[in-house]
């Protein structure tokens, strides 16, 4: 689409939906007479469901190529619209998220792992639940944990210090993997659990993979008739269960309020009612946590190892930051206002890999975006591997360029231009958790190291649950 498309589309805006006031009659009529949006037409019985299960990336860039904002595709009997756009984005996320919900495919798979934690849950409760939770992510309660992080960046420090005497490869997404797991190990549970770190790493990996496989499949086996892989599945999510009520149980016999997350949400009241949550909600806002705690950041971190990598400048401008403020010396929370390179270098990373490289939501009414209509019962995916690589926004949106959150910080941005976290009031509760530890890790593990990517090494994102490198990330270290 190119620019007067492009700012034909902006000046349209969405069209309001839900309407309340006398008008809304008239609203739903002129929504009804929008054209649909452009797409693909296929005449295969399951539509564009082979493409966007085999090559979902590369099928949400060609559909902003050649559509613009809004694409129309068709999955077996239920259509979905591809949607770009900072306007359209604030739209669904924000500014009408009443009207578009989580009745997905995908998030039900998902719920079948996390029950009803924030991730997946809607509408009162998840309103109630939010209302509950929010205090213990405050900033200053987050800022407690900058020292599990750090010193978990400097354990794992002392694993890649002996590769780097060797010259043994290291599978780093692994490595990161665990790291990730200690820190979110300790922050919720302190340190309880440190010694089941593998055991909860093995389940949680098991219980990712099958719900990917399930989202993926045009038929799924229930999960009452026991097949291999429902029995891994429910094994898998038993351990969990009883690993974390079990600590809930003890929690509540001991009484008092431990200094970690499990501790501040079992204390935790709903300000308008006085209620706390119930041991099974406390359950799902702890898988959720470990999940999304540690998948995500983990992912960050492995793609920003590899784009440092391949650009050596970009790796050498970074080190020179870190030596001018931090001196060989382990980082703390005081030091990153200091470091705007690093914050710089995580951010660039995860415009191009985003963890969370899709939102997806089910339209409730009829609505409009950028003049076309959509209709109630269909999909809608955000496409944020898409959305951060839009050229209107970000000049040579290929490049790995940290530069741009310097020149122009992520404040002055369009909103909802660049969004890893999501946005509106469905945003990563945990979203200052995560970009602290991603900065005090690499800062840690940047002076002590360079990573180099194996040569030949392929590099394939896996738009799975979130959007891991496929085979992992092969690389030697080297201290410094």
């Amino acid at each position: 689409m190119g620019e007067d498309a492009a700012s034909g589309a902006a000046a349209k805006g969405p069209l309001p939906s839900g309407a309340a006031d006398s008008g809304a009659a008239d609203s739903v009529a002129a929504v009804a007479r929008l054209p649909s949006a452009p797409g693909p037409r296929s005449l295969k019985p399951l539509g564009m469901l082979r493409e966007v299960r085999d090559q979902p990336l590369r099928l949400f860039l060609d559909c902003a190529e050649r559509y613009g904002d809004v694409t129309r595709l068709r999955f077996a009997n239920r259509i979905a619209h591809v949607v770009r756009g900072p306007a359209n984005i604030q739209h669904v996320l924000q500014t009408h998220s009443r009207n578009y919900g989580k009745q997905t495919r995908g998030f039900q798979k998902l719920r079948l792992v996390l029950g009803q934690g924030l991730l997946t849950s809607e509408g009162d409760f998840w309103l109630r639940q939010r209302r509950i939770a929010q205090p213990a992510f405050h900033k200053t309660r987050i800022a407690g944990f900058a020292f599990e992080m750090v010193r978990a960046a400097e354990e794992s420090g002392v694993r890649l210090a002996e590769p780097a005497r060797t010259g043994v490869v290291v599978d780093v997404a692994a490595e990161m993997m665990r790291l990730a797991l200690q820190i979110v190990s300790r922050t919720l549970f302190s340190s309880d659990v440190s010694g089941d770190a593998d055991r909860i790493g093995a389940a949680l990996s098991t219980l990712l993979r099958q719900a990917n496989h399930r989202m993926r499949r045009v038929f799924d086996v229930p999960l009452s008739i026991p097949t291999p892989a429902n029995r891994r599945f429910l094994l898998a999510r038993r351990t969990l269960d009883t690993l974390v009520l079990q600590l809930i149980a003890d929690r509540r016999k001991a009484g008092g309020e431990a200094p970690d997350l499990l501790g501040m949400l079992m204390s935790a009241r709903d300000e308008e009612t006085g209620e706390a949550m119930t041991d099974r909600q406390l359950r799902d806002e702890a898988m959720t946590i470990l999940l999304a705690g540690h998948e995500t950041t983990a992912v960050a971190l492995s793609w920003t190892w590899m784009l440092l990598s391949q650009h050596p400048a970009e790796a050498r401008a970074l080190h020179a930051e870190l030596a001018q403020v931090l001196a060989g010396r382990a980082p703390s929370l005081a030091d990153l206002p200091r470091l705007p390179r690093t914050r710089a270098v995580i951010e660039e990373s995860m415009r191009l890999y985003p963890p969370a490289w899709i939102i997806g939501r089910s339209v409730v009414e009829d609505d409009a975006l950028s003049g076309y209509r959509i209709p109630a019962r269909s999909l809608v995916i955000l496409s944020t591997y898409a959305a951060h690589r839009d050229p209107r926004i970000f000049e040579n949106p290929e490049a790995f360029d940290p530069e741009r959150f310097l020149r122009r910080p992520e404040a002055q941005l369009p909103r909802f231009a660049y969004f890893p976290f999501g946005g509106g009031p469905r945003i990563c509760i945990g979203n200052a958790f995560a970009l602290m530890e991603a900065q005090l890790v690499l800062a840690h593990l940047a002076q002590r190291f360079r990573l180099d990517l194996v040569p030949g090494h392929r590099v394939d994102p896996e738009p799975s649950i979130t959007l891991r490198p496929r085979h992992g990330m092969r690389m030697t270290v080297h201290a410094r």
